[in-house]
């Protein structure tokens, strides 16, 4: 699946079980703020197994420096579609940010906040077309605005950041699990699973059938979550 697909559908999937998953994981229910700023940082969580491709979205976010990461991730991982996409990496994910937010505190989470939501930034299009330096700023702008808007009204992030991350990686796991090639779900077993959905990334039923279904889903999700909630206490 494209980047776009990734994101979006970690939107969808944060949106649509924000009212009673994050309750039965880890007892609490995020507010309407925290549903808008959880989505948002979950479609760029999405993003996260793709840090084992040059080409990806994650390789735009410090240009030379992150494509050649990216590059030495993939090699190390065997390639694309390897380490990176298991349900062992999904754990690292959430146990990783669990440690940072942790031990590093607001540091540490500011930083994960900016690069969540400069990878939904990108990968849902929220700058010029490009990837120049005009794009690049645009991405950095919204995501540095999003941070500080984060850390100055929504301070109860560090709790539940790391489900986020989670959720997004499994997201984009179980995303390209639908494709053609799958995935190694219980990778460093290297036995490739799938169910095949969607047979060609970027072709006409992702891009004009499934990114659209999922839009409106997310927006349908979020109105019932976030705005009629809010509407009503007005």
């Amino acid at each position: 699946m494209m980047g776009q697909s990734h994101a979006i559908s970690g939107a969808l999937v944060y949106a649509a079980t924000a009212s009673f998953l994050p309750e039965k994981v880890f007892g609490t229910v995020p507010g309407p703020s925290e549903i808008l700023v959880g989505t948002l940082l979950c479609a760029g969580a999405a993003l996260l197994p793709d840090v084992d491709h040059q080409d990806a979205t994650p390789a735009h976010l410090l240009g030379p420096v992150s494509r050649a990461l990216c590059r030495l991730v993939g090699r190390l991982c065997g390639g694309h579609r390897h380490a990176t996409h298991s349900l062992l990496f999904v754990a690292l994910a959430g146990s990783g940010t669990w440690a940072g937010v942790t031990r590093l505190g607001d540091g540490f989470t500011h930083a994960l906040t900016f690069v969540l939501l400069f990878l939904a930034g990108r990968a849902l299009h929220l700058h010029p077309p490009g990837h120049g330096p005009t794009a690049w700023l645009t991405s950095v702008g919204l995501a540095g605005i999003g941070t500080a808007s984060v850390a100055a009204w929504v301070p109860g992030i560090a709790a539940w950041l790391p489900y986020t991350v989670g959720l997004g990686a499994l997201t984009h796991v179980l995303g390209d699990f639908l494709t053609r090639r799958g995935v190694p779900l219980f990778w460093p077993w290297r036995r490739r699973f799938e169910l095949v959905l969607v047979r060609r990334t970027g072709g006409k039923l992702e891009t004009r059938v499934f990114v659209p279904m999922m839009t409106v889903a997310t927006v349908a999700a979020l109105w019932c979550t976030v705005f009629s909630p809010l509407l009503a206490v007005s």
